[in-house]
Parts: structure tokens; sequence; C-alpha cells
């Protein structure tokens, strides 16, 4: 008989909130990181623009963050902004002891950037890979730690609650059932502390600048188990992604247009934004002037133009885009760029406090995943991997703190398979993949009306049921997996842009075009069903 799995931490995810969190805990106890594909593979490797932080002498957190209100229109939560921009200098000091090195300005300081929404040059960046340089450094030290496994290809099923109480709820995460990608064996691991650190759910949608591993699949687990979701309407679409047939999912961007880069229509006249900062609007704006436009004349995308600057600050500053659009046959210092929005961030989530304490004692939850309130109704350009490092280390913290009061939970029982065994079916699959991400795209994408997004529920439960009807037939498998999170997550994001009858950031609904502070200057709170899955322990 095998051993059970215990850990006094179990980090769900490899992205920069699930490290920063493993790398602090594992001060305290022992820590596994659990990583769904490779742990390079996530939405951190790809964010090329940096992090916002008021490091410049003409800064200060408090501009900072009213360029963050400014940009949440209203609905974020001020002690939320205040805790993670008034901590973004210690963030970038923590990240540079961690071994990340940002780019330097010939007086030694940083070289900063500037995208939409910020009224100053905030960006520290490490040219336009930032992302991907900062999981090198932090992973370099997570295999350093004693105290820390990270074991890839790893894909949580289910978290696991202690069910003894009088009500049936879930009184405690006691852990989750996880399935090793290569033996196929489910198999429950046990823990004191679960962090979910699982990033955002692009791949809801046909068009997106995430990688595939973006599906949703903590906030799937967490409403499952029990936990509120709040904000899931505000989905932000990242105004520029390369429009080409071999690229997938490539971002160009925002720091592009930051450094004087300007939008045009395929016959080369200035795009029509309507904003005060013209390209430079925050990205809600300047996604629907694109759609816009596209719908307007019937054009597949709109051009992005660099070639008025010098080729040389732009090839340097930008080596990662220049190269990738080369080996797309595209010289950005002489051409435009062919570019279309995408699905891009998740401003909504499993709601947490300022800790990262979810509705479940002994569940946390960080990063684009969980819903702090600092976001609003869009997040300002660059201040998700700063909310990833404050709020991870601010939950370490508080899960540290928890520890020696929370015993380590005796035998867990296995995963039963019930009567699934079925071997699975591609096509499946691969229609129900396809229907969820064209309807998400079709009916609630950037422009949203109430017909449509009636449609779409409807047409949404009857795909979940069908999911769901053989996700108990068939043998479980990554894609199975994903694809329940998937279809689940995409009804909950419809369900929160119904409930909101107005347009108000990321929100655009036609039928109610204005913003209705009397009714709907609140959050979107979804709270589930008392859970039902899983035997009482």
């Amino acid at each position: 008989k095998k051993r059970m799995e215990q850990h006094d931490f179990l980090v769900i995810g490899s992205g920069m909130a699930g490290l920063v969190f493993a790398l602090r805990a594992a001060e305290a106890g022992t820590v596994a990181i659990y990583s769904k594909r490779d742990p390079r593979d996530g939405n951190t490797s790809w964010a090329q623009g940096g992090i916002a932080a008021a490091v410049a002498r003409d800064d200060h957190a408090s501009i900072h963050a009213a360029d963050t209100l400014a940009c949440g229109v209203g609905l974020c939560r001020l002690a939320a902004v205040q805790l993670v921009v008034d901590n973004g200098t210690r963030a970038i000091a923590r990240l540079e002891e961690a071994g990340v090195s940002f780019a330097r300005a010939a007086d030694g300081g940083y070289e900063l950037g500037r995208e939409g929404g910020h009224s100053r040059r905030r960006i520290v960046h490490a040219a336009d890979a930032t992302g991907r340089v900062v999981i090198e450094a932090l992973l370099a030290r997570v295999a350093q730690h004693p105290n820390i496994r990270l074991l890839p290809q790893q894909v949580i099923v289910d978290l696991i609650l202690d069910r003894s109480g009088t009500d049936g709820a879930g009184s405690r995460c006691l852990g989750a059932y996880v399935l090793d990608v290569e033996s196929r064996e489910i198999r429950p691991v046990a823990a004191r502390v679960t962090m979910l650190a699982t990033g955002g759910c692009g791949k809801v949608y046909r068009y997106t600048s995430n990688p595939d591993v973006a599906t949703g699949d903590g906030i799937a687990v967490a409403w499952r188990a029990g936990c509120r979701v709040a904000n899931l309407e505000m989905v932000q679409f990242h105004p520029t992604c390369l429009y080409h047939p071999d690229a997938k999912s490539f971002l160009i961007s925002e720091a592009v247009r930051g450094e004087g880069g300007y939008l045009t229509t395929i016959s080369g006249e200035r795009l029509r934004i309507g904003h005060p900062l013209g390209d430079l609007a925050p990205r809600d704006i300047v996604a629907r002037a694109i759609d816009r436009e596209i719908k307007r004349r019937g054009d597949k995308h709109v051009l992005l133009h660099l070639e008025h600057l010098d080729a040389d600050r732009i090839s340097h500053r930008f080596p990662t885009i220049y190269e990738t659009c080369r080996q797309h046959g595209i010289d950005i210092t002489t051409t435009p760029i062919p570019v279309v929005p995408a699905a891009h961030y998740q401003c909504g989530g499993v709601m947490t406090d300022l800790q990262g304490r979810t509705d479940i004692p002994g569940l946390f939850a960080a990063g684009e995943v969980a819903f702090t309130g600092l976001h609003g109704a869009n997040r300002l350009a660059s201040n998700s991997l700063l909310e990833a490092v404050v709020m991870a280390e601010e939950a370490a913290a508080a899960a540290v703190a928890e520890l020696p009061g929370i015993p380590m939970s005796g035998s867990l029982p296995p995963w039963d398979t019930g009567m699934a065994t079925l071997p699975r079916e591609t096509v499946l699959i691969d229609a129900h993949w396809d229907l969820v991400r064209r309807l998400m795209w079709d009916f609630v994408g950037i422009v949203r009306n109430d017909h449509r997004l009636a449609l779409a529920a409807r047409y949404l439960e009857i795909f979940r049921r069908s999911i769901e009807s053989y996700y108990w037939d068939f043998v479980l498998d990554r894609d199975l997996i994903e694809l329940r999170n998937l279809s689940l997550v995409a009804e909950l994001i419809v369900r929160c842009a119904r409930e909101r009858r107005e347009s108000r950031g990321l929100q655009y609904n036609e039928d109610h075009p204005e913003r209705d502070d009397a009714r709907y200057n609140v959050d979107t709170v979804l709270a589930p069903p008392r859970p039902r899955e899983g035997p009482p322990l």
C-alpha cells in the first residue's frame, strides 16, 4: 500500500504567485508545487510588459493608486489598491534578491516603460520578456530549496474537504485529488494549507493571448468546493495580438505604444479611439475601438505602426517581438504589424481577503485566479505581476502564522472512479472544446447584448450537462478535466455578465450603454450551492 502524500503546504500552479508563495512558506514547512504542464508554461512566462511600481523620482504610490482607481471605474477596493501599490518598491527589491535582473538606464536607475492608463513611466521590465526572466530566476531558487518539491504534469481534479460538520458543508480544505498525466493515476494529496495559484481562464475564448494551460481550473475547483466568485464578467481583452495564421496567441506588448507606436486601419487612417490618451487609453477603450472598426469595415485586423521610430531602439527594447515578427516575415522597423484584440486577463476570480484567504479555511488563492478587488472593472497595465508578488507574500505570511494550529489530516479516501471505464473519445472533447470557445467569442466577447447573453446561457447549460454526463463515464485525462472546468467557468462568466445590466469598464452591453452607479456600483458576487461532491470524512 502506497504511503499517502502529505505536505505542510500544497501549491497548485507554478507561476509567479505560486513560486513566491512557495519560497516564503518553505521557511516554515515542506512545500509541494504541482504544475499542470511544464513549470514555464504558465501566463507569467508570457508577460512581456513588466511590473508597475512607483520607483521614479517624479512618481509616488498615491499617483499609481489614482491611475489604478481611474482604470477600475469605481469598482476597485481601496484597501487592496493601497496594499498593492504601497508595496511596489518592496516587491521589485524582493525579486531582485531572488536573482531577477531588470533593465537599467544609463544613470543606473531602472529603465522605465509606460503603458495604457499610466500617467507616469513606471513599468520596471526586462526588455520585453519580463515574465520569462522572473520565472527562470524563481525556478532556480525553488530548485535550490531543500523544503520544496516541484512536480510537473500534475493536474488538479478537485479539492478535498472535511465534511464532518453537521450541515455537511466543507469546513476545511484538506488537500486535493491530483492526476499524474504520465501514469494516469489520480491520488489524494494531503496538506495543512492549500494555495490556488492556477492563473486565468483565457482559453474560454477562441482568440486569446494566453497559453494552453489557462483553462480556469482554480475558479472551477473552488466553486465546486463552495467558494464565492466575483466580477467574472470583467474579462480584459488585450487590444494587440499578432494577426498571422502561423502565430498562436502572440502578444504585442502595450509598451510598444508607450514608446510611440500608433494604430491605423488597413488603409492607413488613424484609429478613432475617442479618449484623451489616444493610443494609450485604457485597454477596454482601445480594444472596443479596434473591434468597432473591424466590424464597421469588414476587415480582419488593424495595423500597429513602429516604422517611424528609431530602428535600433525598437529592436533593442523589444527583441522578442522583433524576432518573432521577423520569423513571420514582418520587419517591424519598416512594416506595420497586423493586430487584433484577444482575451487576455480575468479581473474577477475566487474571492479572497487581503491575506489570500478564501471562504474555506485552509484554502488560499493568489494571482490571476483570485479576486482581491485591486482591478475593479478594468486592470491597469502591468499591475498583475505586482499583485501576484504582493498578495503571494501576504498569503504566505498568513498561512505560516496559522500553520501551528492546523493538524495534518488522517488518511484521505482514494479517488472513486465509479463507472468510469470508457476510453476517451477525442471527437467529443474536441467538438465541445470548439463549441464553448467559439460561442464565448461570438456571444460574450468585447461587445455584448442581452439577447446574445441569454442564448449563450442556454447553449452553455446544454454543453455543460453533456460534458458532465461523460465526465463520469470516461477515464479522466487532462483534456477532459480542462474541458469540464472551461465549460463551468464560461457559464459563470455569462451569469455575471447578465447580472450587470450596464456598461462599465470591461463589461460593455450595447443594450445598456451607460454606466449606472445607482444600481451597479458594486461587485458581481456569485455564491455556489452547498457542495455535494465527495464523501464526508
